[in-house]
This record gives C-alpha cells, sequence and structure tokens, in this order.
C-alpha cells in the first residue's frame, strides 16, 4: 500500500495585500448589508467607483441620471425596507445635487448614509476645482456628518455612520472622502468591525417605566373619547401589529399623519385616515372633541395642529416619542414618554385587561355621525377624469397586490393620502416634512429596486414629475419596471387651489404652458386637452418608456390596466381639469373650526 509523504515544511499564508481607501469604504459597506448604492461618478468620486466595479457581485452599483434622483432613490430603498439608504456623488455640484435630499432626510427621519467625494486635503480651502465645503454645508440638516482625513479611520467611520443613521431616531449621515485619502494604501486589511467612538451618542437608553404604563392605562380608562394619533415614528419603530392589536382590544379610533398612514389599515373600521390640513373631517372633529389624545410617534407639525393653541385643547396629551427633543417641543403634553412606541405598545398589550377598556359607545355613535355626514367624496365629473377617481381606481385595480406608491407634492399627493387605502406600513412613500417636487419617480425607482417582486408605482403631477424626469433613462436602462400614473392638470394644482381660495384668483405663474395663453392669467375654460404642453407620451417613448394618454374617464379603466400589466416601465398621461381642489382643507393656522369642506 503506497504511503503519502508529508511535506516537512508549514505551509505559509499569502502575505498582506495593500489596499486603499476607496476599496476599505466599498468593503465597509458590504460589511453593513449593502446590497446596492445609487452613485453618479466625478472626479473626485473615480476611485470610489473603480472599487465598487471590484465588488459588482456583491453590491449593485446604479447610475442615476442626477445626484438628486440617486439620493431620493435611496430613500425609497430605506423608507420601504427599514435599512439604511446609500447614494454617492461627487465633490462641488455633485455633492451639492445631494443637499436637498438630505434635508428631506432629515425631516422624515430617514435612515441615509450619503458619501461624497471631496478635492485632495493638501487643497482643501483653496476654492479647487469643484470644492464645495460639505460637512459645513450639510451640518443642520443632517443627523452627523464626516470627514476623512485619515484612511486608517475609514471602517470605523462607515460602521458608526450606519450605527447613528439607523438607531434612535433615524435620520442621513454625510461621509466626505476626499480623494488622495481615498488612494491612500494600507499595508493590509483594516478589521472592518473596529470598537466605535461616539461617547455622546446614547440613542438607546430609555425605556418605559411600568409605572408610566400603568398611569397610561388609567387615563384610557377614565377616558370616554380617546383618539389615537399616530405618525411616522411608530412605522420606524415597526409597530403596527401592536398599535393594531392595541386599538381593537380597547376600541379606540385611530387618525394618522400623512407620514402614519399605513401603520393602521386605511379600510378598517376604526380608521379615521388622516388628519391635519388635508384629513378628513371626521378625524379633525374627533381629535378636537377627544378627551384624551394618545400621540404616538408624532410631531406636532403644523400641518396637522393649525393654530397650536386651539389643538386639542378640550383633554389631556399623551405623547410617546424615542426622541426627548421633541417632548413639550410644539405642545405641551400631560404624560410624556420618552422610549420607542414599539416597546410602549407591547407593554399596554400585555398590561391591559377588559377592566382597562374605555367605554365609547357613544364616542363611537358620534364618530360614526360625523362619517356619514362628512365622507371623503367627490362628484361626478361627467366624462372629465377626477384625480380623485383615477386614485380610487388604482386602488380597486392594485389592493390584492403588494403595491408601494411614491408620490411627488401637490395636490396629487394628498388626494393619494386620501383616497388610496394603505394597508401596511412601508407602503406609502412621500416628501411629508420638506415637501419637495420631484420626489416621486426617483423613490419609486429605488423602491423598483428594492422590492422587485412587488409593483412600483409613482403617482405624480405634471409640476413634479418635471423636476426628476430624467430618471426615466434610469428606468429604462437598470431594467425597473416603474408605472407612472401622471395625474396632468398642465398647472401648479396646490398653488392654483391657493389662488383661488386665498388671492382672488390672480394667476401668479402656475401655469406650465405658454405664458401667452389664456391660462397664464386665469382666463381658460380649464379644459384645454387639445393643446396640453409638454407631450409626455412623446418623451417617454424617446426614453424608450412605453408609455399612453388617456382622455376620458369611460376609457381610464382599461388604460390603467394596461398600465399596471405592462412588462417594465410605463407612462400613463391622464388629462386631467385643473379646477379641481383636495378638501377639506383647514387653512394654514386656523382651526378646526375654519375647515373649508365645499
Amino acid at each position: 500500500m503506497a504511503t503519502v509523504e508529508r511535506s516537512s515544511h508549514t505551509e505559509t499564508s499569502a502575505p498582506p495585500r495593500p489596499i486603499n481607501g476607496a476599496e476599505v469604504l466599498v468593503k465597509a459597506l458590504i460589511k453593513q448589508g449593502v446590497d446596492q448604492i445609487f452613485a453618479y461618478p466625478g472626479g473626485c468620486s473615480m476611485p470610489l467607483h473603480q472599487a465598487l466595479t471590484f465588488h459588482k457581485d456583491q453590491i449593485r452599483t446604479i447610475l442615476p441620471r442626477h445626484e438628486q434622483g440617486g439620493a431620493f432613490a435611496a430613500q425609497g430603498v430605506a423608507r420601504t425596507t427599514g435599512k439604511v439608504g446609500v447614494c454617492m456623488a461627487t465633490s462641488g455640484p455633485g455633492a451639492t445635487n445631494l443637499v436637498t435630499s438630505l434635508a428631506d432626510a432629515k425631516m422624515d427621519s430617514i435612515p441615509l448614509v450619503a458619501i461624497t467625494g471631496q478635492v485632495p486635503t493638501t487643497v482643501i480651502g483653496t476654492d479647487a476645482f469643484q470644492e464645495t465645503p460639505m460637512v459645513e454645508i450639510s451640518r443642520a440638516i443632517t443627523k452627523h456628518h464626516y470627514l476623512i482625513t485619515d484612511v486608517r479611520d475609514t471602517a470605523r467611520i462607515v460602521k458608526e455612520a450606519f450605527h447613528i443613521a439607523r438607531t434612535g431616531r433615524p435620520g442621513p449621515v454625510l461621509i466626505d472622502f476626499p480623494k488622495n485619502v481615498q488612494l491612500t494604501n494600507l499595508p493590509e486589511e483594516p478589521d472592518y468591525d473596529p470598537p466605535m467612538n461616539l461617547p455622546g451618542y446614547h440613542p438607546e437608553v430609555r425605556h418605559v417605566h411600568p409605572s408610566q404604563l400603568r398611569q397610561l392605562l388609567a387615563m384610557i380608562r377614565a377616558s370616554k373619547k380617546p383618539v389615537f394619533y399616530v405618525g411616522g415614528g411608530a412605522i420606524q419603530a415597526e409597530a403596527a401589529e401592536e398599535l393594531k392589536k392595541f386599538a381593537e382590544k380597547t376600541k379606540i379610533p385611530v387618525a394618522m399623519t400623512v407620514m402614519g398612514l399605513g401603520v393602521f389599515p386605511g379600510d378598517h373600521p376604526q380608521s379615521l385616515h388622516m388628519l391635519g390640513m388635508h384629513g378628513t373631517v371626521y378625524s379633525n372633529y374627533a381629535v378636537d372633541q377627544a378627551d384624551l389624545l394618545l400621540a404616538f410617534g408624532v410631531r406636532f407639525d403644523d400641518r396637522v395642529t393649525g393654530n397650536l393653541a386651539e389643538f386639542a385643547k378640550h383633554g389631556k396629551i399623551v405623547h410617546v416619542d424615542i426622541d426627548a427633543s421633541e417632548m413639550h417641543k410644539n405642545k405641551l403634553a400631560h404624560l410624556p414618554i420618552i422610549a420607542n412606541v414599539k416597546e410602549v405598545l407591547q407593554g399596554l398589550n400585555a398590561l391591559v385587561s377588559d377592566d382597562d377598556i374605555p367605554d365609547t359607545r357613544d364616542w363611537w355613535v358620534q364618530i360614526n355621525e360625523w362619517k356619514a355626514k362628512f365622507p371623503l367624496a367627490y362628484k361626478d365629473s361627467g366624462e372629465f377624469i377626477l384625480q380623485q377617481y383615477a386614485i380610487d381606481e388604482l386602488w380597486k385595480q392594485t389592493k390584492h397586490r403588494e403595491t408601494f406608491v411614491s408620490v411627488g407634492v401637490g395636490q396629487h399627493q394628498m388626494f393619494a393620502a386620501q383616497f388610496y387605502k394603505f394597508a401596511k406600513p412601508r407602503t406609502w412613500l412621500s416628501s411629508s416634512g420638506l415637501g419637495t417636487m420631484g420626489f416621486g419617480l426617483p423613490c419609486a425607482m429605488g423602491v423598483a429596486a428594492a422590492q422587485p417582486q412587488a409593483l412600483s408605482i409613482d403617482i405624480d403631477g405634471d409640476g413634479s414629475f418635471q423636476m426628476n424626469i430624467q430618471e426615466l433613462a434610469t428606468l429604462v436602462c437598470e431594467k425597473l419596471p416603474v408605472k407612472i400614473l401622471l395625474l396632468n392638470n398642465q398647472h401648479l394644482g396646490m398653488v392654483v387651489q391657493w389662488e383661488d381660495r386665498f388671492h382672488q384668483g390672480n394667476r401668479a405663474h402656475t401655469y406650465l404652458g405658454p405664458v401667452d395663453h389664456p391660462e397664464a392669467v386665469g382666463a381658460g375654460d380649464g379644459q384645454h386637452y387639445a393643446d396640453t404642453y409638454p407631450n409626455f407620451v412623446q418623451i417617454a417613448q424617446g426614453y424608450g418608456v412605453a408609455a399612453a394618454q388617456v382622455r376620458s374617464k369611460k376609457a381610464y379603466p382599461e388604460a390603467l390596466a394596461k398600465m399596471l400589466a405592462h412588462d417594465g416601465p410605463y407612462l400613463l398621461d391622464v388629462l386631467c381639469p385643473y379646477q379641481e381642489q383636495v378638501l377639506p382643507m383647514i387653512p394654514s393656522g386656523k382651526t378646526v373650526k375654519d375647515i373649508i369642506i365645499e
């Protein structure tokens, strides 16, 4: 029998390979679970893009057609998955093009890491070509920010950035990375899980105390007219299941902010839908008359409260939020609880007994009377396609499919919030705090990348759509089958509504067609379908996106079904009259007593 001769010497591993800062950053992203990044290259981010090509099997790089589009797409990932979205731009104008999305993410508490190339450290401060001080520019609109000056800090900074972005109250973090540091070599691979150096950051230290839960249950037990007022913080906390369980147990009605839509099923009998400026009459009446307001994951935004002194003044307020800075900031809370909303609801569900359930029978009689008297409804428009009808029909055709809806900003956004009944959290994507036009299309693009099994729809207006229209190219090149429902009224509809309500109908640059057209000064008939401008069907087709236009209510359902069935991106240009207004409406700074219904 043959014997195998063993080697007399010990095998040695290969010598360590030098690795530059750019590749360290990319590997650190992969370590954080990043599997896609929206990145637009330039001179000072080229080493990063080179490194991305070396790891294309682990991390997909999607090339947007504008840095703002890439950053909103990264938000689409973050808003639907709860993971940190990632975008990248070069220095100077590339970096400043991310600013709007950073501010947007800060306002809506979206976890985002934005990486920007920067000029070499040797010329920072000299007004070098394509230099901007991104840390200074972003200081007030990010949760935190870094300038990497030592390549040895790269892995730690990436780990810290993701930790900060996703923990506590989520938000955007900037990493500014000078080109010479990107190109600096380390002699060997660094530790990609190094200890963090965040001595002043303790986002998870506060927990709800059992005595607070008992006090809260006692307040609920004593109430006759309780109402939940729930916002985006409950979605960030993944608290939808716990909220539904507790609301059903206690029979408490649920009103949601525009950021909170979907945290409680929109078609649930206990849903009051959206409250605030364009919320339902019955949600606003209920909050006004409530003797106990359960404000969970909200910040008492001015679009919800109107006149702060008059908002919810008839009852006690319980405010639950993870961010201590929100307590008493806008409205005094009788019981402030600084804690994770999910943890609070879990505690309540564990403690609540039949003795804690309030008697809300008379309260529901009143609420149901308001619901019957002031339903969300729209009038028959003959053959014209009203925006409300278009969205209602979209909901009917998609409610049994896994569907994500992104929107721009304006009337179409509020109509969508009113008439699309969201059944699950993270399926509604809206620039709510900053109100950024151009958000809808690139956000839907990110959704399609993150949720390839689902239907991603951008409900947009012709004003908002044109602000990031270039991302049509990304849809085609990256095979992202976004469906665009373009509610085209040839106007900046929400501003027109305010002109008609508060400025005697004087048109001040809100018509999006030629300046010499009668509509530009409010003298037209509002049904100028023959000369719509621009031709969105031709534009979409020029990018390679399938498209069609529909003008009649009779033809709309079939045209919509065709869009939804199409295998690939599709734009449906829906011509709508511009006189339609988003109602109800509480004028800015006013109270529920001033609500406009007709």
